[in-house]
């Protein structure tokens, strides 16, 4: 199988030189721009032919390439050829850098040369660039004539500056692939299941399918699916691997599962991306592009860099980035992403394929079959998406900006000006919620005169931004104008999934697009690439994730079985606890001896999980008085990583007294956490963890009540019970774990919840008093000591 190159790729990567100039903040999104192609392409005439695919194999370093691209659109007469390039911004045509420009005739002229070559009896063609500046609905056409040895000459220059990095590339996949091929299964022998796992992963790969996997905790499932990953681009069946996260904790495990791989001789690129705002030198703070000296001719020192760190290093980490970037100085955000592409592993956030705003144009703006796509925990992409979809605008800021305004030196009437018109649009939405005698209003459309108002806001503040020496001032106002520039791009994507809700409150208005169901979204990011592996502890029920996912009518499904003896985990079933909010105080004392029955069979750690902070810090107050020679400590709202570290850090092996934590459900500790063997021996999780009743969640509810029939689940009880399922999976980590996991909740006795139970929770027990939950905890010790 060739590899890819695109034209747009191959050109930028050659010509581009001087300034690394960040978005100039441009109001575009794909879909305005793709608006925008398709309204010019109409104008043209009846022979011009839009979105033209060209392609052309170039042999190099002993291999072939596929060099490829779209053109905007053709225009073939009997004795003349005219191509047409479109490009958008809100930039005016004169401000274009020369630089730019020359990219924009370089990736035309390369399709000139392969329309030339399609057709031999011709000896020239006319070249044209339209440039249409949004922010002024203002079209630029800049039209020349080349002739064919012109544009070959071209051509053949670009290739012959490409071909180093090209054979760079060649050679380091030759290296990889060579490195693979002999590669074992980098441990003595699989877990139960993990052969399955790596076979149905191997098989999605060759079929060009997408697969969702259960695997419970212990499972090993990043190495049961990068393996067979890497196996199958060691065979070129793809050539570059996404391994997706949503959290920092499961990058790191993907990073150590690479290491773990090269001990046993793997040779291959992998790179870590880490946040622009988390890797950005200090120095470079509160500094503008022109004057910020990693920015500063960072495509002159561009290729050197990436030269040296490739030779050099394999796994590239932030740490690794930063030494580079240091040592060249080049931006190390912008760094990461350009040595990205010489990558085979790419370890991410989910952001960067699936979020509207962010994600990876230089990887992402069309379809690859070199690409993979292995997502993990993706039980969390289900509000992850929601949140990427959806956006609010409020008119909060809007006084203290005009406040700050008056204060300044330089006249800033315009820029008040601009502040009060869109004021004035809150205002008018105000007042249709004043005549409805309503605080709160929903509907399927947008204010469209907020819209209007909002895109001529960011019009003049995109070129008030320009230029501006930075202060406190100019950074809330580009705080508020990216608050705005999410709203606008977000309504490109507003159809019949979204609702818009309008809250007023006191004098502040808020608007929210919220999207109900990214599934369509999502699916259309995933098939960007050859295939995916969607896979998760918890993706019970499957029908429910295949759903929300985006793989309903495109995925295949797979779940296994625990790989642990299902003896050394007890689940206990309360029947004689309710947890509703209204009967939580008469249950309070059923709870608190519960949990004191828990924790007095047996000296150890555990963990209690609770729907709200609140109910923890009643339960956890009542629970001290019950018990006040327990050692207790509990998560805080807003803990950083070092609080973190020491919550976890007091949970020791063979602790010489008990230790209870109390923690939140889907909160930090309750995923994502590994306490093995004597660190964890009980976790008690308190309510069915339902999601709180809110507006948004009734949305989510009454959509899916219209959809299938299904809306309480969907919103409520599905997500609830995923936060059940994770904190649970604290437990056992390894073959030689051993606990109990108590539910105190009647609800979970019933059949709507125990149908939700995964198989390896199938010998779970009912208890319905607590005199027999007592002994059935006491039981399941002394088993345990019988059978050690």
């Amino acid at each position: 199988m060739a590899t890819r190159i695109g034209i747009r790729q191959l050109v930028e990567f050659v010509l581009r030189s001087g300034d690394l100039n960040e978005s100039k903040d441009s109001q575009n999104t794909a879909m305005i721009g793709a608006r925008i192609h398709r309204q010019l392409q109409k104008e043209r005439s009846d022979d011009y032919e839009s979105e033209v695919y060209l392609k052309k194999v170039v042999s190099m370093n002993g291999e072939d390439y596929v060099l490829s691209g779209r053109a905007d659109g053709i225009e073939i007469c009997d004795d003349h050829i005219l191509i047409e390039e479109i490009k958008t911004s809100d930039q005016k045509y004169e401000e274009l850098t020369d630089n730019t420009r020359e990219l924009y005739w370089g990736q035309v002229k390369v399709y000139g040369h392969l329309i030339l070559e399609e057709h031999p009896e011709l000896d020239e063609v006319t070249l044209q660039l339209t440039y249409y500046q949004v922010s002024e609905d203002k079209t630029t056409v800049d039209e020349e004539t080349f002739g064919r040895d012109e544009l070959a000459d071209f051509f053949e220059k670009l290739i012959n500056e490409y071909e180093f990095w090209l054979k760079l590339r060649s050679d380091m996949r030759k290296t990889r692939n060579e490195s693979i091929v002999p590669m074992k299964f980098p441990f003595e022998k699989f877990r139960t299941g993990q052969h399955e796992m790596a076979a149905a992963v191997y098989k999605t790969i060759c079929l060009e399918k997408r697969l969702f996997i259960e695997a419970p905790t212990g499972t090993g499932k990043t190495i049961s699916t990068m393996f067979p990953a890497i196996k199958a681009m060691g065979e070129n069946k793809i050539q570059r691997l996404f391994y997706l996260t949503a959290k920092q904790s499961t990058r790191h495990v993907a990073e150590e599962t690479i290491d773990l791989m090269s001990e046993h001789g793997l040779r291959l690129k992998s790179i870590t991306l880490t946040a622009k705002d988390q890797i950005r030198f200090p120095e470079e703070k509160d500094l503008l592009p022109e004057k910020n000296p990693y920015m500063v001719g960072y495509y002159d020192r561009l290729k050197p860099a990436l030269k040296d760190i490739l030779i050099h290093e394999d796994s590239i980490t932030r740490s690794v980035i930063e030494k580079y970037a240091k040592k060249h100085t080049v931006d190390p955000f912008e760094f990461s992403l350009d040595t990205s592409l010489f990558c085979d592993v790419i370890i991410c956030d989910y952001n960067y394929l699936f979020d509207p705003l962010v994600y990876l144009q230089r990887f992402f703006t069309e379809k690859d079959n070199d690409n993979f796509f292995l997502v993990d925990e993706v039980h969390n992409l289900v509000s992850r998406a929601r949140d990427m979809y959806s956006a609010e605008v409020t008119n909060v800021a809007i006084p203290e900006l005009i406040k700050e305004a008056q204060k300044q030196k330089n006249s800033t009437k315009k820029y008040q000006n601009q502040l009060k018109k869109l004021q004035k649009a809150f205002e008018d939405v105000k007042f249709t919620l004043d005549l409805l005698k309503k605080d709160e209003l929903v509907t399927a459309d947008i204010p469209d005169n907020l819209v209007k108002a909002l895109n001529k806001f960011n019009e003049f503040i995109t070129d008030w931004l320009k230029d501006r020496e930075p202060s406190d001032f100019v950074d809330d106002t580009r705080d508020y104008f990216f608050q705005c520039l999410q709203f606008l791009k977000i309504s490109g994507y507003y159809d019949d999934t979204y609702k818009t809700r309008i809250v007023l409150d006191g004098g502040n208005i808020s608007v929210k697009q919220i999207c109900l169901d990214p599934s369509f979204f999502l699916d259309q990011s995933l098939k960007l690439g050859l295939g995916a592996v969607m896979f998760s502890a918890t993706l019970s029920p499957m029908d429910y994730y295949r759903d929300v996912l985006g793989g309903k009518e495109n995925s295949l499904a797979y779940q296994l079985p625990s790989p642990f003896p299902a003896q050394h985990q007890e689940i206990l079933v309360t029947q004689y606890v309710q947890t509703t909010y209204y009967q939580r105080s008469a249950n309070e004392n059923n709870i608190v001896e519960s949990l004191k029955a828990l924790v007095s069979a047996k000296k150890g750690n555990y963990l209690f999980f609770f729907p709200s902070y609140g109910y923890l810090r009643q339960i956890k107050d009542a629970f001290e008085k019950r018990c006040p020679d327990i050692q207790t400590t509990e998560q805080t709202t807003g803990m950083d990583a070092f609080a973190r570290q020491d919550f976890l850090d007091q949970f020791e092996e063979d602790p010489e007294e008990t230790l209870v934590g109390f923690c939140v459900l889907g909160g930090i500790f309750s995923e994502g956490i590994d306490l093995r063997g004597t660190r964890l021996i009980g976790v008690a999780i308190i309510s069915v963890g339902l999601p709180g009743l809110s507006p948004e969640n009734n949305l989510i509810k009454d959509y899916y009540d219209q959809e299938n029939g299904q809306g309480f689940a969907y919103a409520y009880q599905l997500p609830g019970m995923n936060n059940v399922l994770q904190a649970a999976g604290r437990l056992i980590r390894s073959s030689s774990d051993v606990g109990i996991i108590l539910l105190l909740d009647q609800r979970f006795a019933s059949q709507r919840y125990t149908q939700l139970f995964p198989p390896h929770w199938h010998n779970y027990q009912r208890v319905s008093t607590l005199k027999k939950l007592t002994a059935d905890i006491n039981d399941f010790w002394k088993g345990q000591s019988n059978e050690d």
